[in-house]
């Protein structure tokens, strides 16, 4: 056999699909493997370029082939797609990832380590029980609205039913509703103490992260943000700049100019959704501050300017955009973010 220099390596549950070239480009090996001996096949090959698609299980498979001297790369799935011929399946899938590897523009993802993907879990988990706990409180709040009891909104004003449900000598609600309501009152509250858990976990990641530490001193970033920007930014100089790292979230207008005439358009949308969600949800936050005149910064007077003339949810996404600039800024610099009047960020000691 040559000498194979790149594999494309397409993953999933049980059968990997390996497509293999040597140094001229020609076609050396097509082959698959169970999930059993996809490391003894590595283990006796030659170190050479290992490309992945970055879905799930692929930071795993890019550390274990890494500890046995390969260079793995994570190539984003929508840009291997340009790459992949005529029908889709395993093997042409390989054959994609392989040719988009060796790309000289192609853009990768940076291989986490298990502390990082350990805070991105606890993300997701305290993520997916908070849409399990609005769930909960819809239908709490729904089925009281049926007898007449509503309360305001906010999962604070929720407990006010739960504590009627709990009440057996509660003359306000019947015998049958009350053992109907009773699973969705101790799921509730089950589910608001994994969550309280949950936000104690992320706290004690953010604190031992010196770059989450340093995140959160920008404006609208708490220890939530922060942390999830830390463990989802791994390298920050994979970014030229600011404005690239804004655009890999998707807080940049949307192109499509033509003939010289530039057209911008609503926000991409593209790139880490998460990210850019809790980054707009902090900039609401921050944008609240500022225009109750809590704040007197630089930040602060361009955001108010801005504020002037343009709505309110406008303004946040371009404070997102600008916060994720100064995020991009602080990750690179090794600094902390300090308001001064050119808006710079300070060196730390």
């Amino acid at each position: 056999m040559e000498k194979i220099t790149t594999i494309g390596l397409d993953i999933a549950k049980n059968v990997f699909q390996l497509h293999g070239i040597d140094e001229n480009g020609e076609v050396v090996l097509r082959k698959s493997l169970r999930r059993r001996q996809v490391i003894t096949f590595f283990s006796n090959l030659s170190p050479c370029l290992i490309g992945i698609e970055a879905c799930a299980t692929a930071h795993h498979w890019a550390r274990t082939l890494m500890a046995s001297g390969h260079d793995v790369r994570l190539i984003p799935p929508v840009y291997v797609k340009p790459y992949l011929r005529r029908q889709k399946n395993d093997a042409a899938d390989a054959a994609a990832i392989c040719e988009a590897v060796t790309r000289p523009s192609m853009r990768f993802v940076p291989v986490k380590n298990e502390e990082q993907q350990a805070t991105l879990m606890l993300h997701s988990a305290r993520e997916l029980l908070v849409s399990q706990r609005t769930a909960l409180i819809n239908a709490v709040r729904g089925h009281f609205a049926e007898f007449g009891m509503v309360v305001s909104q906010g999962a604070r004003n929720v407990h006010l039913l739960i504590t009627i449900i709990l009440e057996e000598n509660n003359d306000d609600l019947s015998a049958s509703a009350r053992s109907a309501l009773l699973p969705l009152a101790t799921a509730l509250l089950n589910i608001d103490a994994q969550i309280s858990k949950l936000g104690k976990a992320i706290l004690i990641a953010h604190r031992s992260s010196d770059v989450s530490v340093r995140l959160a001193t920008i404006p609208g970033i708490g220890p939530i943000v922060a942390s999830s920007l830390s463990a989802s930014i791994p390298d920050a100089s994979l970014f030229k700049g600011g404005r690239e790292f804004a655009a890999y979230l998707g807080l940049v207008p949307r192109q499509h100019s033509t003939g010289g005439k530039p057209r911008l358009g609503r926000i991409t949308k593209m790139g880490n959704r998460r990210l850019r969600k809790l980054l707009v949800i902090g900039a609401h936050s921050a944008l609240y501050s500022i225009k109750s005149g809590k704040t007197d910064t630089p930040l602060a007077v361009w955001a108010l300017s801005l504020l002037a003339k343009k709505p309110f949810k406008l303004v946040a996404v371009a404070l997102a955009n600008k916060m994720a600039r100064i995020a991009w800024a602080v990750m690179m610099q090794n600094t902390i973010y300090q308001p001064t009047p050119k808006g710079v960020a300070s060196k730390m000691a």
